[in-house]
């Protein structure tokens, strides 16, 4: 598999870090919160051996700087679309999962010059119900923290239900968690925030929508999301849960590869 390195970049928001592999046609991975670009540390290399695959941690995320503003998705997406400027990059195709897909479609909505083809894994459909049930309650992996340490368990006990039985993976999120600080639980509020519904029509992009089949946020969600994206290619991931990437690196990668060379 192609070799990874990592770097930081300047960007005018602040500097982002950034894992790439690979070679030829770009390919940026936007994660979920509170994760970072370990979330697609196995998928990067599989990528990069045909891909230019280039992993960012979202900006307040992982080694990534922290804004001086509000979390907004659109921050989010012009930070990642500062990045591909500051790679000299025109156009890439552009994958998100779970808060990545959100901002993977404002990447897509609000620069359609810059999106070649759009892949979703597990997204939201930001309407009144989302609102209701994410921006209203206290956020999730949002925990107090404890000078016994019991806020890890704490961190530990939210995600495992939604796990693989894999102590790798839940380890690997409370690391992120923890970097994270107190975004940890804001990504989800944030994408509460976000008016997706009057952006969805500016998506141009040829579109595939990935459902992984044990996450139960996403079968949900992409159902309502489906209709609003006429002409998007469903495709599921048997046994995909929440970290999905992770969880099924090859399986996830091969869904990408064969949607970026049909």
């Amino acid at each position: 598999m192609a070799e990874v390195s990592r770097s930081f970049v300047s960007v005018p928001a602040g500097t982002i870090h950034v894992a790439q592999a690979g070679a030829g046609r770009p390919v940026l991975l936007l994660h979920q919160t509170p994760r970072s670009w370990d979330e697609f540390r196995d998928v990067v290399p599989i990528l990069g051996d045909r891909f230019h695959a280039i992993a960012m941690d979202t900006i307040g995320f992982g080694d990534s700087s922290k804004p001086a503003g509000p979390d907004t998705i659109e921050l989010w997406a012009g930070v990642a679309v500062s990045l591909l400027d500051a790679l000299g990059i025109d156009r890439a195709s552009v994958v998100g999962h779970h808060t990545g897909a959100v901002i993977a479609t404002e990447i897509a909505a609000g620069y359609p010059e810059r999106v070649d083809k759009l892949i979703l894994s597990a997204p939201a459909f930001v309407d009144e119900e989302h609102k209701r049930l994410y921006g209203d309650k206290p956020p999730v992996d949002e925990v107090e923290r404890k000078l016994d340490g019991t806020h890890l368990v704490d961190l530990w006990a939210m995600r495992a239900p939604f796990y693989p039985a894999s102590i790798d993976l839940l380890e690997r999120f409370v690391v992120d968690a923890l970097k994270a600080g107190d975004r940890a639980g804001g990504g989800h509020t944030t994408v509460a925030r976000y008016e997706m519904e009057p952006r969805l029509p500016l998506v141009k992009a040829p579109t595939l929508v990935i459902r992984p089949t044990e996450d139960p946020f996403a079968c949900h969600e992409v159902e309502k999301l489906l209709p609003h994206l006429p002409g998007a290619r469903l495709v599921d991931l048997p046994g995909g849960k929440i970290p999905a990437p992770d969880q099924l690196p090859e399986e996830f990668a091969q869904l990408v590869t064969a949607f970026l060379e049909a």
